[in-house]
């Protein structure tokens, strides 16, 4: 078939037809042939593999049935246009397949284009009422050139309702995604999020592929500090493994000076093979997102991007805030463990290694992240209550005698009396574990003699996390012991003493124990 041949009938004789079959493109438009004849499948290559549409050519699809059309709709995404042959293993197999299509697959995004070449078996009137179609072609009038158009219209309208698509599917995850960054209370786990659902935003928007080709990182910064001296505190992709680094070691310089432009411009800023997103609150606090995807070209696409980083700004300042509140929380709970530990000769690294320790501990019994965090913070008070014991007992160098130890035993329900009333889910904890840290695994202990699993689990962890640095700690009715000599200790006051679970995890996960009585040492 020639170009001269544009306006004769494609359908009207089944000879002198070729099977050619233009190379698919990744990003080809998926175009299903749907016809019991092999001769259509060819003679529609044939017209159409010079089509291009945006720039995309067409991937063909073929099936040569309906039921074969219906197994490949169920496994096939993004399928543009199909041309459907009425009359194939039954009068009405394309009808049916109509139906399946629009009502059980529920896609209303692919273009049907009915086609028969036996028009007297579905008429149009009645076809083009009565079944959801966008077009409907006598195959003996279908011409290249009304083939080649119909595809054009086709197309036209595909992309269309897919960017209506998009835009609906991305404000959706605008909303989303707004929604779940609202919950989180923390500046690392919130750069995270927020590195996250932006990826989503630009992944609903742009496409898959695209956000799968894509690294990025957030970076905060204060008004002190020139931005490339700043800390990445999130990164994927690429950036994966980079928190904690500034972004002039990280990154070259082409895209330090644009994080500087889109800084001193508080713009955001797009190119062909990157975005920065500038984030900005109230309370002098700033933030870069940059992405290594190329440009969102689609307005719309940038504006819910865009839409999406305006609304986490409040977001930004509500978890600035809440950090803020938790750092003095965490400096006041501090504080007062170290007038308790002062009272008695200790110093502020005691609890210090303490609350790393416990930190370890809580992790490896699976405690939740929060319960974890707050388990920690609260440890300093474990020994709040020594503040209402006499000087007399508390720096008496020598072995108490059991009138002073009765006095000495005194300090976890002290402690408890002076926590108890809080409200605060911190504090309740820090009550608890003031009045139970000193219970034994065998019942033994005090002051209430529980045993067991009867110990609630926090005063269990602050127990083996308290004497572990206790006995390698100088006191002054003691000198520190060795390594040795501790882990000795534990082995033999496992399940009398301790919780056992609790000592296997001391014993298996001891260099971590001991990077942190490094780092916090005395010297």
């Amino acid at each position: 078939m020639t170009d001269d041949s544009l306006d004769k009938p494609l359908f009207a004789s089944e000879s002198n037809k070729e099977n050619e079959e233009p190379t698919k493109r990744e990003l080809g438009w998926k175009v299903l042939v749907i016809d019991d004849e092999q001769g259509v499948h060819d003679v529609t290559i044939m017209a159409l593999k010079r089509f291009e549409f945006q720039n995309r050519k067409i991937e063909f699809l073929h099936a040569y049935s309906a039921k074969e059309a219906k197994d490949i709709f169920d496994r096939e995404e993004h399928i543009a246009v199909a041309f459907v042959d009425v009359v194939m293993e039954r009068d009405d197999a394309g009808l049916k397949l109509v139906e399946y299509v629009r009502n059980d697959l529920k896609n209303n995004q692919v273009r049907l284009i009915l086609r028969t070449g036996q028009p007297g078996a579905a008429p149009e009137s009645r076809v083009i009422e009565n079944y959801d179609i966008n077009d409907y072609k006598d195959k003996t009038e279908l011409t290249k050139q009304k083939l080649t158009t119909s595809l054009y219209t086709a197309l036209r309208s595909y992309r269309d309702i897919m960017s209506l698509e998009q835009n609906r599917l991305g404000l959706e995850q605008v909303i989303e995604s707004t929604s779940s960054i609202y919950s989180v209370h923390d500046i690392n786990n919130f750069a995270t999020g927020l590195l996250r659902q932006v990826m989503s935003v630009v992944s609903t928007t742009e496409g898959d592929s695209l956000s799968a080709q894509s690294s990025g990182f957030v970076i905060g910064w204060s008004d002190q500090e020139p931005p490339e001296n700043d800390l990445i505190i999130s990164g994927s992709g690429i950036y994966e493994g980079t928190e904690n680094k500034k972004i002039k070691e990280v990154v070259d310089p082409e895209i330090v000076q644009r994080i500087q432009t889109t800084v001193e411009t508080k713009t955001n800023q797009y190119y062909e093979d990157g975005s920065y997103f500038y984030i900005h609150n109230n309370n002098d606090g700033h933030g870069i997102i940059y992405l290594s995807t190329p440009c969102l070209e689609d307005e719309g696409h940038r504006r819910l991007v865009e839409l999406f980083c305006s609304n986490i700004t409040i977001a930004y300042e509500n978890v600035s805030l809440n950090q803020e509140i938790e750092d003095t929380q965490r400096e006041i709970i501090f504080t007062l463990g170290t007038v308790a530990e002062f009272r008695s000769k200790e110093t502020s690294e005691h609890i210090r290694r303490v609350a790393e320790y416990v930190g370890i501990l809580s992790k490896l019994v699976g405690l939740s992240e929060v319960e974890m965090e707050r388990v920690k913070m609260a440890s300093p008070l474990h020994d709040i209550g020594k503040l209402a014991i006499p000087d007399s007992i508390l720096h008496k160098p020598g072995k108490l005698t059991e009138e002073e130890f009765e006095e000495m035993k005194t300090h976890t329900t002290k402690g408890y009396e002076m926590l108890q009333y809080s409200k605060r889910p911190l504090l309740k904890i820090a009550a608890v574990i003031a009045l139970t840290h000193q219970e034994k695994w065998d019942g033994t202990g005090y002051p209430k003699g529980l045993s067991g699993n009867d110990i609630p689990l926090h005063g269990r962890i602050v127990a083996i996390a308290d004497v572990f640095d206790a006995l390698g700690s100088k006191r002054c009715y003691k000198d520190a012991w060795e390594l040795e000599s501790i882990m000795d200790y534990f082995k033999e006051q496992r399940g009398k003493h301790f919780d056992p679970e609790l000592v296997d995890f001391l014993i298996d996960n001891l260099d971590d124990f001991l990077i942190i009585r490094e780092r916090y040492s005395e010297d």
